[in-house]
């Protein structure tokens, strides 16, 4: 029972968020911001190129556009295992391991002189740039407090998915006037930026003495020096067996899927629709989508801790899936979707290209309205493991992304844009309704699976 004077001494969960400045969070937000740049540059700045490699490695959009795919399925794993390691070793160890090797595979990439050689490089490529989503989350969760972490959250997803969506602009530009393996040199250079920054100005974040390793070293048992400890990262998917966190993956992954379901067949759709060949101007086509992406994703957060904040008080307790009540904003995503397509079949003209644009903004916002309060309700409802968690999510996310993803282009020339965009739609309203019912039976969801969810006091 808490008491006048116990009340009055520090919480040690209150001075764990204190060891840093105001200041020094919001450069940390920024290194972090710049590894979640790394990856998502990579998989965006490939998408305009595709029909300029396939001419290049005499090849079809079709294939090549499975490099999309690849990337993401090998994102999923590598954010896995760096995931499971800096749980173990720390932030700053797994930024400094996966970087290198980001690096390496993009200029593999930009070297590649056939289909497998491409396919490789950027298996790799993926695993070396995906850690920076699941741990730059992880450090977050480790440096903000419940009520702030929502929109420190935002800041840093409304970061990577700008990336995303000025990544096919910057693309586009390097592809048009210079080559597709301008743009591969160009990321090498860009991670090193971010290792640079990493080694010089990053400090380790994880709360003192919950690593992995500090655990290894107070039950007495030797620890390798020559070689890394063995860690199994498949066995953080095991989270996933939570109601709850699949719940998040799924409205994560469906809001997502509207905003690839409008980039990756841009160059076959509103390109060929709209008569826009030029790769530079087909990336400029992303950039109403990136706008949205960045407005939405820190305004979601905010909204997302003052709602946290309002029904913690309206309660007089804390209820984690009060956080998902922002993503309700999300609610008109199917119809951009769906706009979007029809507007490329109906509409002609600059008016057609116009209006595909607002539905690109809208979509943009909207899906970071479901993204980014997911992201933040998953790191408080399993605090002590924030980047795993995360990770995990993550890897179901991009797992049934690039499944997904892989099919676009085949169902468009089969079926049409409006239909494979109405199927998208559809998707996306399943993801509204599981938010409202994860929101209403959160409790219950929970008591089903214990997983060892975080309390308040641990947040």
């Amino acid at each position: 029972m808490t008491t006048e004077e116990t009340s009055l001494l520090p919480n040690k969960h209150d001075l764990v968020y204190e060891r840093f400045s105001a200041s020094k969070k919001r450069l940390l937000v920024a290194i972090v911001s710049w590894g979640g740049l790394v990856a998502f540059f990579t998989s965006g700045t490939f998408v305009p190129s595709i029909p300029q490699v396939a001419k290049d490695l005499d090849s079809t959009g079709e294939v090549i556009s499975y490099a999309v795919s690849i990337y993401i399925l090998a994102a999923s794993f590598g954010g896995l295992i760096g995931s499971k390691y800096s749980k173990f070793y720390g932030r700053r160890p797994s930024y400094l391991w996966c970087l290198p090797v980001m690096t390496i595979a993009s200029l593999g990439v930009a070297t590649a002189q056939t289909v497998q050689q491409l396919m490789i490089w950027r298996f790799i490529q993926g695993m070396g740039a995906s850690p920076g989503l699941s741990v730059g989350a992880g450090v977050i969760g480790d440096i903000y407090r419940l009520e702030e972490r929502g929109t420190a959250l935002g800041s840093y997803f409304g970061t990577g998915l700008l990336g995303l969506a000025l990544a096919p602009t910057i693309g586009g530009i390097i592809a048009h006037y210079w080559s597709w393996r301008g743009i591969h040199y160009g990321l090498s250079v860009f991670a090193v930026g971010a290792l640079f920054c990493i080694f010089f100005f990053f400090p380790e974040t994880s709360h003192p003495g919950t690593m992995g390793v500090d655990e290894l070293k107070r039950s007495g048992k030797a620890h390798p020096k020559w070689r890394p400890v063995m860690l199994n990262p498949l066995a953080q998917l095991l989270m996933l067996r939570s109601p709850n966190i699949l719940a998040a993956g799924f409205i994560g992954y469906l809001a997502v899927l509207t905003d690839f379901a409008l980039m990756i067949p841009l160059p076959y759709t509103i390109g060929k629709r709209y008569g826009i060949e030029n790769e530079a101007l087909i990336g400029a086509c992303f950039l109403p989508l990136g706008i949205g992406n960045a407005i939405g994703a820190p305004l979601a957060g905010w909204i997302s801790d003052k709602t946290v904040i309002r029904y913690k008080k309206i309660r007089g307790y804390w209820y984690p899936e009060d956080r998902l009540r922002a993503c309700l904003y999300s609610f008109y995503l199917p119809i951009t979707v769906l706009a979007s397509g029809l507007i490329t079949k109906y509409v002609p003209g600059k008016l057609g290209l116009a209006l595909n644009f607002v539905c690109f903004f809208l979509n943009g916002v909207g899906c970071d309205s479901a993204l980014t309060p997911c992201g933040a309700y998953v790191v408080d409802v399993l605090h002590g493991n924030s980047a795993e968690v995360t990770a995990a999510v993550n890897a179901f996310r991009s797992l049934a992304l690039a499944i997904t993803t892989a099919m676009l282009l085949p169902m468009i020339n089969n079926y049409g844009h409006v239909f494979t965009n109405g199927v998208v739609a559809v998707f996306a309203l399943t993801g509204f309704f599981i938010t409202i019912i994860t929101i209403i039976y959160g409790d219950s969801m929970r008591a089903w699976v214990d997983i060892g969810y975080s309390t308040a006091d641990e947040n």
